[in-house]
């Protein structure tokens, strides 16, 4: 690998950073996608998202490799030389990073195409709401263009350069948003027992929630339920006659998540019982589970392995949720973490304003990207 190509690398992503864009609005984002893609000979289709086919050799098989392509609306404090030229909105999670990787890895492919079958490029949008790999689905992308395995990239803050972790089974947590509006009857702040106050209700409800994990789950589940806002009607000397919980619960298995909610709404409906009010609960799931296929998995820390980078087989899964779930739930697949660095901007967690994607993984992920394909496409020997 030439320092030509890691600094050709870091010039595509550096734009990248500049110019960020949140969620299915990653218009420019897109278009210097395709138009890259297209320079180096690889078939475009745009829609959603863009997606790149590159086909060698005589071989029906295909895999799938995803980067994400959005940004967060978060005002960068890094003061870097390339930081964003946006007001509130910057790469706070290496989406610019992921999608230079896999633009690396279409380089050195198209240039060397030493694998038989076809490679299809997903380039999603609105990871980070979770919506994107669900509209390139709802599109006929997997239709279209059918893959026999899926994966993904997202780098790791504080492991060391280039470590690659994963583990087969479950790896991420599902996120659940639910909103629990409760209708009591307000009034006078000095004649409470007139009506029944939607606050008082509502106190109760965010303490009875909490039993949820620590009475009605296994003990190391790993579920979360978090109530993030607590909203009323209520005014200086006036009783609130209607209360509206928000919030945001996790889980590691499906079968924890649906209980979640089976509780949740068991709850809510014994209390509004017990205080004659009404309780109603939206409970929607953006984020399933991230489940890792036992191949893909074992085929990503070979492929690690070949290319000389630390691999790490059954690392701890992760807390946090990954839209690439969508597509492992649709194709075999594996979604793997890649260290982004131990000091500085790249230690910085995800989503904080002073971090930064770490240049020195652009031609590691391209390169491991190659060699996965290569490894997974194999050229026949007569």
């Amino acid at each position: 690998m030439t320092d030509d190509f890691a600094l050709h690398l870091q010039d595509i992503r550096h734009d990248f950073h500049q110019h960020p864009e949140l969620g299915f609005h990653e218009d420019r984002t897109k278009a210097k996608v395709a138009e890259h893609l297209r320079s180096l000979g690889v078939e475009v289709h745009e829609g959603a998202g863009v997606v790149g086919i590159l086909r060698a050799g005589t071989g029906n098989r295909a895999i799938g490799l995803r980067a994400d392509m959005d940004a967060l609306p978060i005002t960068e404090t890094t003061d870097l030389p390339y930081a964003s030229r946006t007001p509130g909105v910057m790469h706070a999670c290496g989406h610019d990073g992921h999608t230079t990787m896999l633009l690396g890895a279409a380089e050195l492919l198209s240039k060397d195409p030493d694998f038989d079958g076809t490679v299809v490029f997903l380039f999603q949008p609105n990871e980070e709401h979770g919506l994107g790999a669900q509209a390139m689905i709802a599109e006929g992308v997997l239709e279209r263009f059918p893959v026999e395995e899926v994966y993904a990239i997202h780098n790791l803050p504080g492991a060391s350069v280039g470590e690659v972790s994963t583990r087969a089974g479950q790896i991420c947590a599902s996120e659940s948003l639910f909103e629990i509006t409760i209708t009591g009857q307000g009034g006078h702040a000095s004649m409470p027992q007139v009506g029944v106050d939607a606050i008082t209700v509502g106190a109760e409800l965010v303490g009875a929630l909490q039993t949820i994990v620590a009475r009605k789950l296994a003990p190391g589940a790993g579920a979360v339920v978090s109530v993030t806002e607590f909203l009323t009607d209520g005014q200086r000397n006036v009783l609130p006659g209607k209360a509206v919980l928000k919030g945001d619960a996790r889980a590691r298995m499906p079968k924890d998540r649906e209980d979640i909610e089976r509780f949740m709404r068991q709850i809510c409906a014994g209390i509004a019982a017990a205080h004659d009010v009404t309780i109603d609960v939206d409970f929607r799931t953006e984020f399933i589970e991230t489940i890792n296929a036992e191949q893909p998995a074992a085929a990503v820390i070979r492929a690690a392995q070949t290319n000389g980078l630390p691999a790490l087989p059954n690392r701890p899964a992760m807390s946090f949720s990954e839209d690439f779930a969508h597509f492992a739930a649709a194709v075999p697949g594996c979604f793997l973490l890649l260290g982004n660095g131990e000091t500085g901007h790249h230690a910085q967690p995800l989503h904080a304003a002073d971090y930064d994607f770490n240049d020195a993984l652009l031609p590691i992920g391209a390169r491991f990207w190659a060699r996965l394909v290569r490894d997974r496409l194999p050229v026949t020997k007569d």
